[in-house]
């Protein structure tokens, strides 16, 4: 009987889901894609964070997975909230990509190289308050639209000056996956945009209770201990703050050594930041003793 690996229906989406399909056949199982639509989705005509918080992309998937409609989901990482379904573990959390944020130039635009370069209040396309609030920190005088849709969608948008628009910014990681590294016309540092918490990795979901010894087996071949350590030491920092994708909140660890990490995050642009290094094996105490030191210097 073939497996439902369920995701959402944009083209990375699929492509992501199509990935997981062939590392499970190279393990002798059989799957299909289950597309479903989540609320973030079918909502684009507003600012996430003005349609909510929490599990935008990632809900409907999950409540497919409760009621075994899919044997797995696959998701972005930094979509799925921290505050995770003890029913619905994550059973693997991928290699990760690039994790930067990068500018795409609108065509009148496209010999610039940094965002320094660009015209006195230009207009920034991004939905991410993230984004936004490390981006006001570096050019107080950008102006910032509402950019939704999938990756083909907003690089359409951006090149054509919609709503005339001067840039975008998009992760590295999607374009990379789509074979759209052409597209990016410079990688942010992240000194000026530190990433999402999770950025650039993907997570896999099962149900507790399944009880198909194989599928676990296959999914653990797709499991990488370096990049779960670092973005666990990442999100952990963000559920002390208690905060949600949409929450104008950046984490980045990295190695230090083999044994010791180093994590950096950021709270509102570059209003609160903090900074920790510590032993690879405490990731999730790191992380989590980093974000309540941000919690304390906002409240």
């Amino acid at each position: 009987m073939s497996l439902k690996i369920g995701s959402r229906g944009s083209k990375l989406a699929l492509v992501q889901a199509q990935w997981v399909k062939l590392e499970l056949a190279k393990c002798g199982l059989e799957s299909e894609i289950k597309i479903i639509q989540t609320k973030g989705d079918l909502i684009i005509d507003k600012a996430l964070h003005k349609i909510g918080d929490k599990g935008l992309f990632t809900a409907e998937l999950e409540e497919a997975l409760l009621n075994q409609e899919i044997d797995l989901a696959v998701h972005c990482l930094k979509d799925l909230p921290t505050g995770i379904n003890k029913k619905l573990p994550i059973a693997a959390i991928t290699k990760r990509e690039e994790p930067w944020d990068c500018v795409i130039f609108s065509s009148q635009h496209q010999k610039l190289s940094s965002l320094l370069d660009l015209p006195p209040k230009a207009r920034i396309g991004t939905s991410s308050l993230r984004r936004i609030a490390q981006l006001l920190a570096f050019r107080p005088d950008f102006t910032f639209v509402n950019l939704r849709g999938n990756i083909d969608t907003r690089l359409k948008k951006i090149k054509e000056g919609f709503d005339n628009l001067d840039a975008g910014i998009l992760a590295v990681a999607g374009l990379k996956r789509l074979n759209l590294e052409n597209q990016i016309g410079c990688i942010l540092s992240p000194d000026i945009c530190l990433p999402a918490a999770g950025q650039g990795a993907l997570a896999i979901q099962i149900a507790q209770n399944n009880s198909n010894l194989l599928l676990k087996k296959a999914i653990q071949t797709l499991h990488h201990q370096p990049t779960a350590i670092l973005t666990g030491a990442e999100r952990a920092s963000l559920r002390a703050v208690e905060g949600g994708c949409q929450t104008p909140f950046a984490a980045y660890a990295q190695f230090e050594s083999e044994n010791l990490i180093r994590v950096k995050a950021i709270f509102e642009g570059n209003n609160y930041t903090a900074e920790l290094i510590g032993l690879a094996a405490d990731y999730e105490e790191i992380g989590l003793t980093l974000g309540l030191k941000l919690k304390n210097m906002i409240s």
